[in-house]
């Protein structure tokens, strides 16, 4: 991925990029996001230079004791930085040497935190060198517990802030960001935080995580990226008694004021950016995606990465397995955005490889809420994106009764609630397979249906069975999302 950009920047890197020097010293503009354009157009003055001692302060520019000597000299940088010259290198396994030092993962969260806030290029330098190690770091699971404690280790401000209080003035706050080129924004409003609930205006770092990700994997440029929290309130007791809450206490707002308030963000959003990609993950998703899919370019990674992810995996998997799509049988625990959305990307492939109507091949697919079984009978109660999957059936109570009664190939955990993947369902599942496909998706860890460990060694005497927890989507779509929205948005301005 990195080659193709390469040969597209003609032969740099976007860590390669070295900042030029002005003829009064300090950083200019090196992706030019502040020179006139026919569409913005803005006065000289406007160019970002930074020097001496604010380049040291500025995360984006700032190198460390990696400025060359000529760079010390133009940058007005000496006797700011001690004599030793250190390459991106030699900073990058200090770094790293410095970080497997800690023991708990929220202390290599934090520090790999401080150093995006002043050195934004050695913190993607370690990220893209060593994701393997440092992705479950930024990102799932370790964000998670960085969401709830949020309020205690926030140290400096990584994204935008809209609450009620900036209710008729969101445009105002948007024109705050510094940067205007912006053409990724991820946001959230808290509500639902992996499998952590409501965890309010600490859901920060979610957007900041991804985000992070769309950098070092998908080659968007930092300066593109806005991370965004819509700060509504919370309905978490604790958050609220919390001291340290940096969010609105306050109860969650509903109804016609959370809509008008997404509004306003949303037409806000194009008046100053244009059309872009937004993330939300909360409960009104599905009616969001519907109300902006027609007027924005959205996309719900919940409801829609997820999915396209777990299909990927589900197919990758009958290479073992066996079959095609329509020879298996689904079952989910979960019926929220992620499960009805793998449980509808399922459907619509195994629609379009039978040729068979969406609504026949539904009936593969099962899933299971903290009801029961989402039967027919159910069908007046549902939430609206439950009801295409009640189907036929005689009420079940519980996930092991579920398995029993459906009998499916292919096992699903959605529901953000750990270990509900009992030892008894496992044997369940495999003593009518010779190869069940199990896949426990919820994040973080602490929250996942079971472990790959359990899922092997319950099936073992009787199956062999296939095990993915934890979905690896934020390293394996979001790449792809992002240059396919880029493809999509390019033609939408092109019309």
């Amino acid at each position: 991925m990195e080659s193709t950009m390469k040969e597209m920047r003609g032969g740099e890197s976007v860590l390669d990029l070295d900042p030029k020097t002005t003829v009064g010293g300090g950083v200019e503009d090196v992706y030019g996001e502040d020179c006139a354009t026919e569409d913005q157009l803005v006065t000289p003055w406007t160019y970002s230079v930074a020097s001496g001692y604010s380049l040291l302060r500025d995360p984006h520019h700032n190198k460390g004791l990696a400025f060359t000597e000529t760079e010390r000299d133009s940058h007005y940088l000496r006797g700011l930085l001690p004599p030793a010259l250190l390459t991106q290198q030699l900073q990058e396994k200090k770094q790293m040497n410095s970080i497997r030092k800690y023991q708990v993962p929220l202390q290599k969260y934090m520090a790999m935190m401080d150093l995006q806030e002043r050195n934004e290029r050695l913190f993607y330098k370690l990220l893209i060198d060593n994701v393997e190690e440092l992705l479950p770091v930024v990102y799932t699971p370790t964000v998670g517990e960085a969401c709830q404690k949020y309020g205690s280790i926030f140290r400096r401000s990584q994204g935008l802030y809209i609450s009620l209080k900036e209710k008729g003035k969101v445009l105002d706050v948007l024109k705050n960001w510094p940067e205007r080129s912006i053409q990724v924004i991820v946001v959230t409003d808290g509500e639902r935080i992996l499998g952590l609930g409501d965890l309010g205006c600490q859901g920060m770092g979610i957007p900041v995580g991804k985000l992070a990700l769309y950098t070092a994997l998908g080659g968007v440029r930092p300066s593109a990226c806005l991370p965004v929290t819509i700060d509504v309130g919370t309905n978490n007791e604790e958050l609220l008694k919390d001291e340290f809450y940096i969010g609105l206490r306050q109860r969650r707002a509903t109804g016609q004021e959370y809509a008008d308030l997404l509004h306003e963000f949303m037409s806000a959003v194009k008046q100053n950016y244009g059309e872009k990609f937004e993330d939300f993950a909360n409960h009104n998703a599905f009616t969001l995606l519907a109300k902006y899919g027609t007027s924005h370019l959205v996309f719900n990674d919940d409801i829609q990465g997820t999915a396209s992810v777990v299909l990927a995996g589900v197919v990758a998997a009958l290479k073992l397995l066996g079959g095609t799509l329509a020879d298996h049988k689904f079952l989910f625990l979960g019926a929220g955005e992620a499960g009805t959305g793998i449980a509808e990307l399922i459907a619509l492939e195994m629609s379009k490889q039978t040729k068979a109507p969406l609504e026949e091949t539904r009936k593969k697919i099962w899933l299971v809420d903290s009801k029961g079984l989402i039967v027919s009978s159910r069908k007046e109660s549902l939430q609206h994106f439950k009801k295409p999957w009640a189907h036929d059936h005689e009420p079940v109570k519980d996930l092991l009764g579920a398995v029993k009664a459906i009998k499916p190939t292919v096992l699903i955990g959605s529901s953000g609630v750990g270990r509900t993947f009992t030892k008894e369902i496992i044997e369940a599942i495999a003593s009518f397979n010779e190869k069940p496909l199990i896949m426990a998706l919820s994040n973080p860890t602490s929250q996942s249906e079971c472990t790959a460990e359990e899922a092997y060694t319950w099936s073992q005497a009787l199956s062999s069975a296939l095990s993915f927890v934890n979905s690896g989507q934020q390293c394996l779509h979001f790449p792809g999302t992002w240059f396919g929205f880029g493809h999509l948005w390019s033609y939408s301005c092109a019309r």
